[in-house]
């Protein structure tokens, strides 16, 4: 590769391969797949067969994913990766750098560090925002209270300026309103521009900045080939799905059967918008999870009882129709709920192009890349160090 600028990804926790195949298509190169997960190892091996695998990452070291890549330092654009969710998600225990599963974050720094590309990309869950370093336990004085902040200390330590902002895929051209933070290091000292836009929700910023409207559950899922592949909803639920059309949840049940409907959640407070809720057809989907008949966050089609199936899940998350996701059906739903969206890593991938090559990026003022506030890169971490 040399004589040519270096365009190659080294893949980390690649799982599905979702954000593999985005940069590809964005013209990057991955050359080395590490996954621990056996049955995203077989999705690898079935779609990409030529492509060195490697598994555990805390067994590695930069040397050894190098030699299997075979490539020098100097050929690498990207080491990816998006370290496991767990420990973040605000779903979980949210244990964050006091799991093994956190440690492995700390772990995929050191490599990526050492084997030191233009740039390291993170993606991972909106939970890393606000993520402790070590729940239930005091740091030494001066160290940064959040995980995140670690993380940010760690690179700039490693000589990266950094910029983060917590995206929302709808605006990436994906049917599916996923929000994920997305960290870019660059090794130049520059921080990077924020992934600019294809997409809006707002007619007047597709006007005024020449958007497509957000692409929806009809849209993605138009034309579905069958057979459908789909686990079932229990018995006992499925007559309330027949009294709820497209878009509805259990708070359009008639009032006398919600109490039934809900069992003991119906007394718990929030939103619950995920329990008994239909898809819309003319909207994005929610975001995806690992299975989509769990009683609070199921994901029904919008008119068959029935949750989606992982052809929908497939379809959701950009990958093609023949991409081959290995293991039993609650495999392919986890592997499928956990992928990055594949047009989402393209748009990442067309923005590390366009900052290596020196190409402009188009900047909206005030977009809202997400729907929460306050989670970009410099109103974050300002408002992280005061609390800390």
């Amino acid at each position: 590769m040399s004589g040519s600028e270096p365009c190659a990804v080294l893949s980390f926790f690649s799982g599905a391969m979702g954000l593999d195949l985005g940069l590809e298509r964005a013209g990057l190169e991955v050359r080395c797949a590490c996954e621990h997960d056996r049955h995203a190892q077989a999705t690898i091996r079935a779609n990409r067969p030529a492509l060195p695998l490697l598994g555990d990452v805390a067994a590695l070291s930069a040397a050894d994913v190098l030699a299997a890549a075979g490539l020098r330092r100097e050929d690498v654009l990207v080491v990816a990766g998006g370290p496991p969710c767990q420990a973040f998600s605000t779903a979980g225990k949210r244990r964050s750098f006091a799991e093994a599963r956190g440690n492995i974050f700390l772990k995929f720094l050191e490599i990526a560090l050492d084997v030191r590309p233009p740039f390291i990309l993170i993606e991972n869950v909106r939970g890393l925002l606000s993520a402790a370093l070590c729940p239930d336990a005091d740091g030494d004085a001066g160290r940064p209270k959040t995980a995140l902040l670690h993380v940010l200390d760690t690179l700039r330590a490693g000589g990266y300026a950094v910029s983060f902002n917590l995206y929302n895929t709808a605006n990436y051209g994906v049917a599916q309103c996923r929000e994920r933070v997305v960290i870019i290091a660059a090794r130049s000292g520059t921080r990077c521009p924020y992934l600019p836009p294809t997409h809006s929700e707002s007619a007047a910023l597709r006007s005024a900045h020449n958007l497509l409207a957000w692409r929806t559950f009809r849209d993605a899922t138009e034309g579905m080939p069958a057979p459908l592949h789909h686990v079932a909803f229990a018995a006992k639920h499925v007559p309330f799905y027949r009294m709820l059309g497209p878009g509805q949840n259990w708070r359009d049940l008639p009032e006398e059967h919600r109490a039934t409907a809900m069992g003991k959640a119906y007394n718990t407070s929030g939103g619950r918008t995920g329990f008994l809720r239909r898809l819309a057809w003319d909207r994005p989907s929610p975001t995806l999870v690992t299975s989509p008949a769990m009683p609070a966050t199921a994901l029904a089609h919008p008119v068959a009882d029935r949750p989606l199936a992982v052809e929908e899940y497939r379809r959701l998350q950009g990958f093609p129709d023949d991409w081959t996701v290995s293991g039993a059906l609650a495999d392919q739903y986890r592997q499928l709920g956990n992928a990055v969206p594949v047009p989402f890593g393209e748009a990442i991938g067309r923005l590390l192009l366009d900052v290596r090559d020196g190409r402009s990026v188009a900047v909206i003022p005030d977009f809202p890349y997400s729907r929460y506030r306050d989670t970009a890169d410099e109103a974050w971490e300002q408002a992280a160090r005061q609390k800390g």
